[in-house]
């Protein structure tokens, strides 16, 4: 018996319930916030220890039907989060004015130079004992480094995360050309032909590439443009731009904080809109984590189970102190992912 129930998770029980609830796959993983193909591996993983399909394919194709051994199932299931759902809310609530934690947050070169401006100031308010670190993050080892401690948050591109983890969009990224004032092409909007005949500075996540997105994107239509300085900073940029005729091409967020020193123009080429999201480990030690949570660009006070964990001082050991709470217990499931293979890093 001890066994049978060890094989359960609090994620599996949300799972069954968001089902029930709502018989249809894509509105559940919807619910619980996760992709269908992860809400599908939880289904499989509770048909085999229930024993039952649990759910069929409705006649009409859309929707699934309950068997009855899981319509038998739902009052207790009900019951049991509530009772689940109290013993949470009575759990110690953490409380950031007296934290003295250390939040560590793995982010990639763009998203960090967008969120930091905002996310320092509105912590130390919030939470004026804590500290903060940036790192960057090693992508194929993200779901490991939450899983273990190592890390509490990871901001980046949403494919550069895994399926497993708890996520939320902050912001699509829209792309814009920026060139710094005075330059001799004048203010006009640039024209394509302007755009592939000028010199480009390209930013090189991994250093010392000439070609990215936009390359891609002109080679579509079969354009090319002259990237002549290629840089592994975002920081770096404004700089550069303001100091040469160089021009170059980088999400709005990031070069709107410059418009003080550059001219900013729409870029004369269509490309999908990539957008940026936080993950965060499903884990026992994401659960019992809390702290502030970042939403669009601006970073707010955690009022959910959607909390962070960090720490990036000294000791790599995973923080121990009394405010790692179980909020997230009932939102979670646990999940074991081998880390994705590396992916290439982006340039622009």
């Amino acid at each position: 018996m001890t066994k049978r129930l060890s094989d359960f998770d609090i994620g599996l029980l949300l799972t069954l319930d968001a089902l029930l609830k709502h018989q249809n796959v894509t509105h559940a993983a919807a619910r619980l916030n996760i992709t269908q193909s992860a809400l599908s591996a939880r289904l499989t993983r509770l048909r085999q220890l229930l024993n039952d399909p649990l759910f069929t394919t409705a006649a009409s194709g859309r929707g699934m039907i309950p068997t009855p051994h899981a319509l038998a199932l739902e009052p207790e299931l009900t019951r049991l989060l509530e009772r689940l759902s109290d013993f949470v809310n009575t759990a110690h609530l953490f409380d950031p004015a007296t934290s003295k934690r250390v939040y560590r947050i793995a982010a990639t070169d763009n998203p960090a130079a967008i969120l930091a401006p905002d996310l320092i100031p509105r912590f130390k308010s919030q939470a004026p004992n804590a500290k903060v670190a940036f790192t960057v993050p090693d992508k194929p080892r993200i779901v490991e480094h939450l899983e273990q401690g190592d890390i509490d948050l990871f901001i980046g591109a949403a494919e550069d995360g895994s399926s497993g983890l708890i996520g939320q969009k902050l912001f699509e990224e829209e792309f814009v050309t920026a060139q710094r004032h005075g330059h001799p092409r004048g203010k006009g909007s640039i024209t394509l032909d302007e755009f592939c005949a000028l010199d480009h500075l390209l930013i090189s996540t991994s250093g010392g590439h000439f070609a990215g997105m936009i390359d891609d994107a002109l080679a579509e239509i079969s354009r090319s443009r002259n990237v002549t300085v290629s840089i592994q900073s975002y920081a770096l940029a404004p700089l550069v731009l303001e100091n040469s005729d160089l021009i170059c091409t980088l999400p709005r967020r990031f070069l709107r904080r410059f418009a003080q020193v550059l001219d900013l123009f729409e870029a004369p080429l269509q490309r999908p809109r990539p957008h940026m999201a936080a993950q965060t480990g499903d884990t026992e030690r994401s659960q019992r984590s809390r702290g502030v949570v970042a939403e669009h660009h601006a970073i707010v006070p955690a009022t959910t189970c959607r909390a962070i964990r960090a720490s990036e001082a000294g000791s790599r050991q995973p923080c121990r102190q009394p405010d790692r709470t179980a909020c997230r217990a009932a939102n979670s499931v646990r999940r074991h992912r081998r880390p994705r293979s590396p992916r290439p890093s982006a340039s622009t």
